[in-house]
């Protein structure tokens, strides 16, 4: 006979606690589908954004669980005042400000965290919030922290140092594959676990690949790599005169690529499509993915182009691209970074109509190993795992 813990049962409270809660990007969308799929599934889900974004992912009006911005914009970075002086007096008070009012919003976050029922649990999904969590009272509470890029690229900027020192304590740190988990266990960290991004949803309608289109989807910012993207597509259009690349996304990048674009002569091959509320609208609309990252985690736009049966060319910029696209079998990779070899890849997909409708079908299929059912099953289990 199956037994199950009474907070199973009745559904746990979950925090879902993130830099922001309505920013434009894949790790704001993660934690939407999530609170969706964790509120169905029974449990009381509060999302918690440390402050509230500038550029902004649409969002229903009614998410059906409550949404908690703790500033009302970006909080002043702490700043150290050494010496003495008028002008360091000025230093001095803004620091105190800022020092205050972290403390208000701490407290405000201790309160929320105070309210839920036994067997709570705040899933930390970027580092940066960790900061107010370690200062707020989490007693009773399960902290799972998670890291939304591969171990590669949070190794190379300021975000490695800060989780080596806030997550050795937690619960369980989450990598997005098992790779990723590998590498931070061989660097010190004894808490690790791999939990995937879940496929939104399979469109009923696919992809029928016969418009000449080429789709990239993404933040205009310089980690989606949209720069290596049209330098690959000066490779590319003179060899495909009738094909046409479509940019979809909105950043603060968007000016020098424009410039880029016009730069390169590739004005009368790239349109400029804006940001889009329906992803599997433009990619029924579209034959080819590509995808120009200089790093990733998990990413949710890979795996909706593929359940569009829409092959994808791709760099491998990290472990969780090559666990999602199988290498010429529904996808072709590149070297990260090699534009020459991206283009290589696009040529192919583009100039074979047959690889392409092949790949295409292969990745619809086998992209629904991520289903949300199957990995709600997996977070689920890790709860009851930590619950013991």
């Amino acid at each position: 006979m199956t037994t199950t813990t009474t907070a199973a049962v009745r559904g746990r409270d979950l925090f879902l606690v993130a830099n922001t809660v309505d920013e434009l990007g894949g790790v704001t969308a993660w934690a939407h589908q999530m609170a969706r799929l964790f509120t169905a599934a029974g449990h009381r889900v509060h999302v918690i954004g440390v402050h509230e974004a500038e550029l902004k992912l649409e969002l229903p009006d009614d998410l059906g669980y409550p949404v908690t911005s703790l500033y009302r914009e970006h909080p002043p970075t702490p700043r150290p005042v050494r010496g003495l002086g008028r002008l360091n007096v000025v230093a001095w008070r803004r620091e105190s400000a800022r020092i205050a009012a972290k403390k208000r919003t701490v407290d405000r976050l201790s309160g929320l965290f105070r309210a839920a029922r036994p067997g709570a649990v705040a899933i930390v999904t970027q580092v940066w919030p960790m900061g107010w969590i370690r200062e707020a009272d989490t007693a009773g509470l399960r902290i799972i922290g998670m890291s939304h890029e591969s171990y590669a690229y949070t190794r190379a900027c300021h975000r490695y140092r800060s989780v080596k020192r806030n997550y050795p304590s937690v619960d369980r740190w989450l990598a997005l594959t098992q790779e990723d988990a590998d590498d931070w266990i061989a660097d010190g960290m004894h808490n690790v676990g791999a939990m995937p991004n879940a496929l939104a949803h399979l469109p009923e309608v696919p992809s029928q690949r016969r418009q000449k289109v080429v789709c990239s989807i993404g933040r205009l910012a310089d980690q989606k790599g949209v720069d290596m993207l049209f330098d690959t597509w000066a490779l590319v259009a003179p060899q495909r005169p009738d094909w046409t690349l479509r940019i979809y996304g909105a950043g603060a990048d968007e000016a020098d690529l424009r410039r880029q674009c016009t730069r390169l002569g590739l004005d009368g091959s790239v349109q400029w499509m804006g940001r889009t509320g329906d992803v599997p609208g433009v990619l029924a609309q579209s034959s080819v993915f590509v995808q120009s990252s200089r790093g990733e985690g998990f990413p949710l736009a890979l795996m909706e182009a593929m359940a569009s049966a829409v092959p994808c060319a791709a760099f491998d910029c990290a472990p969780g691209v090559r666990e999602i696209v199988r290498d010429g079998e529904d996808g072709l990779l590149a070297p990260a970074g090699d534009v020459e070899a991206l283009a290589d890849r696009l040529l192919r997909l583009t100039g074979n109509p047959r690889m392409r409708d092949a790949m295409g079908d292969r990745a619809r299929v086998n992209v629904q190993r991520f289903s949300e059912a199957a990995v709600l099953e997996r977070w689920e289990a890790l709860f009851e795992l930590l619950e013991r």
